[in-house]
């Protein structure tokens, strides 16, 4: 818990030219302006780690499907497999 200035959004974004079963990319959104649902988190490796290795990312955006998290990944600097 902290304030939203504190925190990084991230939103899941969709390839809609991907067919019957689209991929599903988190995007960090640091303006909080992407339309959708958001998940937020601290913009630290630690809190990174934590989240994908609690798969709070799927939860929080209320997703069925595997994400792809290196966007936010890159964003903050984190080598990530």
């Amino acid at each position: 818990m902290d304030s939203w200035s504190a925190l990084l959004r991230v939103v899941a974004v969709t390839d809609g030219d991907a067919g019957g079963n689209p991929p599903v990319t988190l995007r960090p959104d640091p303006r909080h302006r992407m339309p959708g649902r958001g998940a937020w988190m601290h913009p630290t490796p630690d809190c990174f780690e934590l989240a994908v290795r609690r798969k709070a990312f799927g939860r929080a955006l209320r997703l069925q499907a595997a994400v792809d998290v290196s966007a936010v990944a890159r964003h903050l600097g984190v080598q990530h497999e």
